[in-house]
């Protein structure tokens, strides 16, 4: 009954897929359909995703059968992460094809639903391509967010957006980078309210959440709690589910320090596990130790089946390495927290992390990438490597199976982030048709950032010495510098500075900016990866380090 408010099109498609939709889906689709807030909670691999997606989509159907399907974004998806951006293009890729295959068949006109992803990794001519021709789906990080809501074609392409996702919502509660995207989300409802007029619905997704509260208020802002009542429909399907979990230690004691003879241990219980496994995928909480475990299982596996996944590795061989594992070409897969988060890696049968993620919440996402579909049953072994480990590890395992969670601490008012901010829309206001900038009233700027959540206890004190402080800069011994804005103290209005908007664009983001060198193989002048400043900084001709599974 929940699919009958559908085009007939879209419930064909999901009956042919799906035997029934998940009690995630049945609770979240009229919920999204009326238009409401929504945060949905549910395990991983409940079909999360496709409820938040597949009513928005239907939406954007149903729209353009009736040729009401405008131009520009209509749905606006945001996650933590650039691999689950790419996942997430191609698994919407499958339900609009084959919803589009039903309108043929059915003898409709076909409906053009564009998806384009917008991350660090994506190319400039991509860019430009999607200022010209936006998509109707845009999916994208909350960096490049920040970043669209700062230039003038960003801006126009964001003008539309009538759906707002975000998924993996608590892996940004906890620290400054979700107080940074509270604030581009009220950026991005105020563009959207003048040039639409149109309300921005908030969609939230996680798998593990506490307080769940707490992530509904961030979710829809200050704006709607105004009055005490968070205007969100919670969807709460839990997030514990069948789960085999365990935890192995080697037969040598545990010491403070792991000595060789010890890893030699784990290297062959670890091989052990593989072989008797089709797919494993191992979590290492460094970049460091996610090499040296991929090279030692290389030497003892061949090269072809193991391959490592970070960071610092070039995009080509992340993406390399996700098509490999999602094919079966990989036997193992080590990993850091760069494939914690929602990825469709297909089949995966295990998953072993090494040393404690120091999170409940962390070691249930990595965890659930094994038996990733409604009816699988993940996975995993931890393996401590020290005695303090070993006591972290059983506290872990013993709060999982008591059904508890870590409580978020979500950050309050971080004055840099909004100073950031403040430069960025200042800066990014059009200029009149005189070529004027009249700037921001401050009284409304205050109320503007003042709805984000985690600046709901702002004073207006506390925002005027902000504005302040941006608009007087330093002194230096050459004079005075660091000033982005003008105040205007008569009007009470604040409008940027020469080079402002450049200043916001290099600068954006909460992420610590830690400077790297690319590795670039001579002659051929591939990328391979990229080393830390100081590690480049201290390495001399000659050394031998390994960066994805090769010496170099």
């Amino acid at each position: 009954m929940v699919l009958s408010s559908f085009h007939p099109a879209c419930q064909n498609w999901f009956n042919a897929q799906f035997a029934a939709p998940t009690t995630a889906q049945v609770q979240a689709w009229p919920a999204i359909q009326a238009g409401r807030h929504t945060l949905i909670s549910a395990p991983t691999g409940s079909g999360k995703t496709l409820a938040a997606f597949y009513a928005a989509i239907d939406s954007l159907v149903q729209r353009g059968i009736n040729r009401q399907l405008g131009d520009g974004v209509q749905i606006l998806y945001v996650s933590p992460l650039k691999a689950l951006s790419n996942d997430i293009h191609k698994n919407l890729e499958i339900p609009l094809d084959g919803i589009a295959e039903q309108l043929f068949l059915a003898g409709e006109a076909p409906v053009d639903i564009r998806i384009a992803v917008r991350t660090g990794d994506t190319p400039s001519g991509e860019r430009q391509k999607m200022a010209r021709n936006p998509p109707q789906i845009l999916v994208t990080t909350p960096e490049s967010l920040y970043l669209l809501l700062t230039i003038a074609s960003g801006r126009a392409m964001l003008s539309s957006v009538s759906t707002l996702i975000i998924d993996e919502i608590h892996a940004m509660l906890g620290d400054k980078r979700g107080s940074h995207l509270s604030l581009s989300i009220e950026r991005l409802q105020r563009l959207v309210e003048q040039n639409s007029g149109q309300h921005l619905q908030r969609i939230g997704l996680s798998a593990t959440q506490k307080p769940i509260d707490l992530v509904a208020n961030y979710l829809v802002g200050n704006r709607a709690s105004e009055n005490g009542n968070t205007e969100c429909e919670i969807v709460d399907s839990g997030f514990q589910r069948e789960i085999g979990i365990s935890l192995e230690v080697p037969g040598s004691p545990l010491t403070a320090l792991m000595c060789n003879e010890v890893w030699e241990e784990l290297y062959q219980r670890l091989v052990e596990l593989i072989e008797s496994h089709d797919t494993t995928l191992v979590f290492v909480n460094t970049r460091r130790l996610s090499e040296r475990l991929a090279l030692a299982l290389s030497e003892r596996l061949g090269e072809s089946s193991v391959s490592s996944h970070h960071g610092s590795m070039s995009t080509d061989h992340r993406n390399t390495a996700e098509q490999q594992l999602k094919a079966g070409e990989l036997k193992v897969l080590v990993a850091t927290a760069s494939m914690e988060l929602g990825i469709d890696i297909g089949s995966v049968d295990l998953v072993v992390q090494f040393s404690s993620p120091k999170s409940i919440a962390t070691f249930l996402q990595r965890v659930g990438r094994s038996g990733h579909s409604i009816h699988g049953t993940p996975k995993g072994i931890l393996f401590p490597l020290t005695r303090d480990d070993l006591v972290e590890a059983t506290a872990l395992l013993q709060a999982v199976k008591q059904g508890q969670l870590d409580r978020i601490v979500m950050p309050e008012k971080p004055l840099d982030i909004l100073a950031q901010q403040i430069v960025a829309e200042v800066s990014s206001l059009a200029l009149g048709a005189d070529g004027s900038d009249d700037g921001w009233d401050i009284v409304e700027l205050y109320e503007l950032f003042l709805h984000a959540y985690p600046y709901r206890d702002l004073s207006r004190e506390e925002f005027d010495t902000i504005i302040q402080m941006l608009a007087e800069g330093y002194t230096t011994r050459r004079g005075r510098r660091g000033a982005h804005v003008h105040l205007d103290a008569i009007n009470n209005r604040v409008r940027s500075r020469r080079g402002a908007n450049l200043i916001a664009l290099t600068n954006g983001g909460a992420i610590p900016d830690m400077f790297d060198y690319q590795v670039v193989l001579d002659p051929e002048d591939i990328v391979v990866g990229s080393v830390n400043e100081d590690f480049a900084l201290e390495a001399l001709t000659g050394d031998i380090f390994t960066l994805g599974t090769h010496a170099w």
